[in-house]
């Protein structure tokens, strides 16, 4: 309990003083569909990635502390990693059924706090979700939560450059209704649903 509450107090203190400026002044992120977030329940967010800073300046544009699955090697990185672990990120192993990973998030979803998985399970270079895993869907079945799909737009091409000079891209996060967890674990109900997740996710991104 007294970790849970030091974990929640850094992480509106690193959202306040480091995400906040990043995401407010330098991209000029706007959120549309902030009526679709549950304010209460936790839930499952699911959206497409593009840049290492989509967990930070999603989790503070959508206004809950949202619990990511990270790669391992990103907690090696300088401040980067500081301000993940501070906002809640846990570590998974690229390319393998880390049990301790799925245990993690079932017993946040169970302590009622939220949970990102980047659906393609890694960084997409033209911004979209290109080959969706099941992993968001079972994990939704598992624990009877929703799923909230989330399209970030434009952190695939966060700076571009002009005759040497920086050109920051306006982030754009859009906020769908909520979808309902799979009937059942079956191979067609995961399917179906990781598709309906991938259709929302695109459809926001235009």
């Amino acid at each position: 309990m007294k970790n849970d509450f030091f974990q929640k107090l850094t992480y509106q203190l690193v959202s306040t003083f480091f995400v906040l400026p990043i995401y407010r002044f330098v991209f000029r992120g706007h959120l549309i569909g902030r009526e679709n977030i549950p304010p209460k329940d936790s839930f499952i967010m699911v959206s497409n990635h593009g840049s290492l800073l989509d967990p930070p300046l999603l989790g503070h544009a959508l206004g809950r502390n949202i619990s990511f699955m990270a790669k391992a090697e990103l907690f090696k990185i300088p401040f980067l990693g500081f301000v993940i672990k501070a906002c809640g990120a846990y570590p998974v192993k690229r390319g393998i059924a880390d049990k301790n990973t799925i245990k993690t998030a079932c017993k946040k979803l169970s302590n009622n706090n939220c949970i990102g998985i980047f659906i393609d399970g890694t960084r997409q270079k033209n911004g979209r979700v290109n080959k969706p895993k099941q992993g968001a869907s079972l994990l939704a079945f598992k624990n009877q939560k929703l799923l909230l799909p989330v399209a970030i737009i434009n952190s695939h091409k966060l700076i571009r450059f002009k005759f040497f000079i920086p050109f920051f891209s306006k982030i754009v996060i859009k906020v769908d209704k909520p979808v309902q967890p799979p009937q059942s674990a079956s191979r067609d109900d995961l399917n179906s649903v990781t598709m309906q997740l991938q259709n929302n996710i695109n459809n926001l991104i235009g």
